[in-house]
């Protein structure tokens, strides 16, 4: 069955609080999805931001973003008040997330909240604990000890913590147990409205695709706590890193700066590790879909010490074995690989084998150099297409920014008209293609330009930060994308 669905991030939807939130306008976007025919809610990664705000830079590839934790039903548990919520400032634009500002200002407000708790902590809390604790008794452990050493990074912590050695450990969470609990009780609090959010937007036929990044951060409790499933040295350091090599984007190439995963170790235990972020997300998401998916059959390696790209080297992933031993271990995976960039054929190969539909970008299909596998009509239907990702300018700003030729292209290609919008002529095409799935950007359907575009890569500081205006989805709009989705088959209510 052909479907749509709209890629919007939870910190992109309004609020009065400086970042949107899992409360009253998640549901209100979860209705208009319904109202405007879609089948799916697209978001970036959960994770609580680290360095640089980035939702695929975390510090626990498991745990949920604090920031996201809606404090209007914190008010009505009786945790807050609305005067101590509306006594914090939270930045000057409601139109952006101004994370340094929330960084200061949310942590001390829900200090608050852990206050009142504590007093009364609910049978619920002790079960979640119980039962997220592989995960969670590290996580928490490697916040607290975090905010004891002003938020510096693990691997400059004293030797003992560093090393996680056993003495050390024991009276670390003796010393901290308080905001150890803390961290706690935030996740106890997310996953609560998560799971209430999400089983809403269920009710309403609306599945949620999540996003898996295929690295985690190096300051995180993920390999603080795994440091044998890392390629780091006997220091801890990383020996090699993640990145891109250089292309004509980019002399340089991108350089991530991820630790690498120790494929071998990871084999030899049967893929613990990932077998249990892939199950954990599994059972947040109703799809997932993993980033960066060549990386599994060849990952790009580069020197930890180089400033560039440009010294890396390519080394062999574990291929299709890891998804065959995760599936033999939780089952059938409803997935979507990003395969996009330079594509081996052994990498064509993994994505075949998989049976996973990849991605279709638009944006990518107008080089007028060369015919391109992303024009429409060279899809195969087992796809997911797209107008654009997180990582591209919106539709407008393409437009604007993009090559006059391809540009040109474009306009030819899909009888794109000023009057019609640009937008709405590209999102057809999308909805009119022949793939499975097509997913477009909230940004597109409310026509806006690269004010408004999520993320630049290669780019710090300016990122992630674009916000929905309340009240500019209407019924109206939701009518309008409906008419379109149902003239091309993709109705979720037919």
């Amino acid at each position: 069955m052909r479907k749509s669905g709209i890629l919007m991030h939870i910190s992109s939807l309004p609020s009065e609080y400086g970042i949107g939130t899992m409360g009253r306008e998640a549901k209100r976007f979860v209705n208009f999805l319904a109202e405007a025919g879609q089948a799916y809610w697209q978001i970036l990664p959960i994770c609580p931001t680290s360095y640089g705000d980035s939702p695929y830079q975390s510090f626990s590839s498991f745990a949920g973003n604090p920031y996201f934790i809606d404090l209007k039903m914190l008010c009505k548990d009786g945790l807050l008040t609305e005067t101590e919520c509306d006594s914090y400032f939270w930045g000057e634009k409601n139109t952006e997330v101004d994370f340094g500002v929330l960084y200061k200002n949310r942590y001390e407000l829900l200090h608050q909240a852990y206050v009142r708790f504590g007093s009364s902590k609910p049978k619920a809390f002790e079960m979640f604990c119980k039962k997220e604790q592989k995960w969670l008794d590290d996580y928490a452990l490697f916040m607290a000890l975090k905010d004891a050493n002003e938020g510096a990074a693990w691997h400059e912590w004293k030797h003992e913590w560093k090393f996680r050695e056993k003495e050390a450990m024991e009276a670390a969470k003796a010393e901290y147990a308080d905001e150890i609990e803390f961290y706690k009780m935030l996740q106890y609090l997310f996953f609560k409205q998560w799971r209430a959010l999400k089983a809403y937007a269920n009710r309403k036929g609306i599945s949620i695709i999540g996003d898996v990044p295929i690295y985690v951060a190096g300051d995180s409790a993920d390999v603080w706590a795994n440091g044998e499933q890392f390629y780091l040295d006997e220091e801890l350091n990383p020996i090699e890193v993640a990145g891109c090599p250089p292309d004509a984007f980019s002399e340089d190439g991108q350089l991530w700066g991820n630790p690498l995963f120790r494929w071998d170790v990871m084999k030899a235990d049967g893929y613990r590790w990932w077998t249990n972020r892939i199950r954990a997300m599994s059972g947040l998401y109703d799809v997932v879909r993993i980033d960066h998916f060549r990386g599994f059959d060849s990952y790009y390696a580069i020197p930890a010490q180089d400033t560039t790209a440009k010294n890396g080297t390519w080394k062999e992933g574990p291929g299709m074995d890891l998804f065959k031993t995760v599936e033999q271990k939780i089952g059938k995976l409803d997935i979507i690989v990003e395969d996009l960039g330079f594509l081996t054929p052994s990498v064509i190969k993994m994505v075949q084998d998989s049976g996973f539909p990849g991605m279709k970008v638009l944006q990518f299909a107008f080089d007028t150099r060369e015919e391109s596998d992303y024009l429409p009509h060279n899809y195969g239907s087992h796809s997911v297409v797209y107008t654009g990702t997180h990582d591209n300018d919106t539709i407008m700003g393409w437009m604007q920014t993009a090559p006059k030729d391809s540009v040109k292209f474009a306009k030819k290609y899909f009888n794109l008209t000023r009057r019609e919008g640009y937008n709405w002529g590209m999102m057809r095409g999308a909805w009119a293609s022949v793939s499975e799935i097509a997913i477009v950007p909230m940004q597109d359907i409310l026509g806006l330009g690269n004010e408004a575009r999520m993320n630049t890569p290669s780019t710090l500081g300016c990122n992630w930060k674009w916000r929905m205006k309340p009240k500019q989805v209407t019924k109206k709009l939701a009518q309008k994308v409906r008419k379109y989705v149902k003239m091309y088959g993709r109705d979720s209510k037919n």
